[in-house]
């Protein structure tokens, strides 16, 4: 009996996780999936099987813009938040010696996300406006006579508010990959005479990899179904697919909002496939 037991115990160890494995995402994820080919019929929906919705949305131009849109931010929200974690993860690596000062300095880029999302975003309105403090500037230092309205309510203001929200979830893991990398090893390339620039070539970027691919997957998650920031930053006139959901759900249009968020999740498992395939993120395990 004592075995028996203990051949049992492993699966009643796993049972509570799975059981919420199976409740909270995959039971979720297949209700949409089997909504997504219900008819709709303009005001009512009935259980079936139709691939209306989803004909709809490859047939529509306006969603393929919408679609288009979305891949346009997640592209220069990813490529801005590398762009600025890298730096910022290399200089708290390499250049801050004293694990103190390590820490003080991280905590410090973790201020921003001691408030809301929104109370973020809505900072930068006084910001960005026609009579905000950047137009001030720029008409007082000469560079401009009349305000310039690119800054708020656009595309530039959504990117600038993700970019916002989102490089810290770049700069933790390539930090954590940088501060695994054996300085024997960067010692090494340097006694055999390769240049800095060799260096960050030929050793750092490689072992880096590894972060740079969760911090993408983080932000390239997080960018595709983001909805608030697109609507409060671009004042409704840029669109999203999340956002595109989102107004979908409002007017009680659900087969359309979960076909269009299957097509979503799958883009989104594709792209996280994609660096997964690319780059070996087990190191960072």
């Amino acid at each position: 009996m004592f075995k028996s037991w203990k051949s049992v115990e492993p699966y009643l160890l796993v049972t509570p996780q799975t059981l919420v494995f199976l409740l909270f995402l995959v039971f979720p994820i297949a209700t949409i999936f089997i909504v997504s080919f219900w008819e709709f019929t303009g005001y009512s929906m009935t259980p079936g099987f139709t691939l209306d919705n989803y004909r709809n949305i490859f047939t529509s131009q306006v969603s393929l813009a919408t679609y288009l849109n979305t891949f346009k931010f997640v592209g220069l929200v990813w490529f801005f938040t590398l762009a600025i974690g890298f730096p910022v993860a290399y200089f708290l690596a390499f250049y801050i010696d004293s694990l103190r000062w390590q820490i003080i300095l991280f905590l410090v880029c973790t201020i921003p996300f001691w408030t809301s999302n929104i109370i973020r975003m809505i900072s930068w309105i006084p910001f960005l406006g026609r009579e905000g403090l950047l137009n001030k500037l720029l008409i007082g230092i000469g560079l401009t006579q009349q305000p310039i309205d690119i800054f708020l309510f656009s595309d530039f203001a959504v990117v600038l508010a993700m970019v916002h929200l989102y490089t810290l979830f770049m700069i933790v893991p390539i930090f954590n990959s940088l501060m695994r990398i054996d300085r024997n090893l960067i010692a090494a390339a340097e006694d055999a005479g390769a240049s800095g620039f060799q260096v960050f070539k030929e050793v750092i970027l490689p072992l880096s990899l590894p972060g740079i691919a969760i911090g993408s997957i983080f932000v390239v998650t997080l960018t595709m179904g983001e909805f608030v920031t697109v609507r409060l930053m671009s004042g409704g006139q840029a669109a999203s697919v999340g956002y595109l959901i989102r107004n979908q759900i409002g007017s009680l249009q659900y087969p359309l909002a979960a076909a269009n968020a299957v097509i979503l999740l799958i883009v989104t498992l594709a792209i996280i496939f994609g660096i997964l395939r690319t780059i070996d993120i087990r190191k960072e395990l």
